[in-house]
């Protein structure tokens, strides 16, 4: 959660006194608020999602999940990417991957302790994107010194996302659109767009040959499968002419 963040009561507390909906988090037994986040936030985080829990590598994500990697500290990033199971409760650990927004009101000591506490909990990417200025996101990881990547820049996790997610997609819609079809897609088998409009203008001249010439040979198939877009696109103007089978071999003769 984000938004402005404070101190509310005394501890210390231990993550199982608290329960699910609880407006809290735990740092070292301490409980810290975490208020309602504002629209831009609201708008963003849904963005971010959408392109990270569609990853082909990706096999868990969730909003706000409780982790507690121990019985003192209860933290709930904005988006964990991994380790995040269809059961109710707090999730013990941490995710491999998290993602903080960062908008006006953001608590930065607060979020710095959330940080060291996830990475040190075995979180090895933490991604926090600042919503304020102009826009970034910040990447911590383990023994290492924090960087930083822009629009136009592509963000990895090597082991955990298949895919390089634009900086734009984590809160940009349109952006998150674009990169949830291109997972989508390789989800189901294809490379990108592309391949299947390729797919379906194979279809397409496969099924105006057969209402041509009728049943189509084997081997003539297989090297009409071998064409390439610029190839299909030639077949599929020459075939208006095709009378039988043999106008169709003699063509794949000449150009494959």
């Amino acid at each position: 959660m984000s938004g402005k963040q404070q101190y509310h009561i005394t501890g210390p507390f231990r993550a199982e006194q608290l329960r699910c909906g609880d407006p809290y988090e735990l740092d070292d037994g301490h409980p810290i608020e975490c208020l309602p986040s504002g629209g831009r936030h609201a708008k963003a985080n849904v963005s971010g999602g959408l392109a990270l829990e569609t990853d082909p590598a990706v096999e868990s994500a969730g909003f706000d999940t409780g982790f507690t990697p121990d019985e003192n500290n209860l933290r709930a990033p904005d988006i964990a990417v991994g380790n995040v199971p269809d059961e109710p409760g707090w999730v013990s650990g941490a995710p491999p991957l998290a993602v903080e927004y960062a908008d006006i009101g953001q608590n930065e000591r607060d979020l710095q302790k959330k940080i060291r506490t996830l990475l040190g909990a075995g979180t090895r990417y933490v991604w926090v994107v600042r919503l304020t200025g102009p826009r970034r996101v910040e990447v911590y990881e383990p023994h290492a010194s924090p960087s930083l990547a822009y629009p136009g820049q592509q963000l990895e996790a090597p082991g955990i996302l298949a895919n390089p997610v634009p900086v734009e997609a984590l809160y940009d819609p349109d952006a998150a659109h674009e990169t949830a079809l291109r997972n989508l897609l390789q989800r189901r088998g294809y490379p990108d767009l592309d391949a299947v409009r390729e797919e379906g203008k194979l279809a397409l001249v496969l099924h105006q040959l057969q209402r041509a010439v009728g049943q189509i040979p084997e081997n003539d198939s297989r090297q009409i499968r071998r064409l390439d877009r610029d190839g299909l696109t030639a077949l599929a103007e020459a075939l208006l002419d095709f009378r039988a089978k043999s106008d169709l071999t003699a063509w794949l003769k000449r150009h494959v």
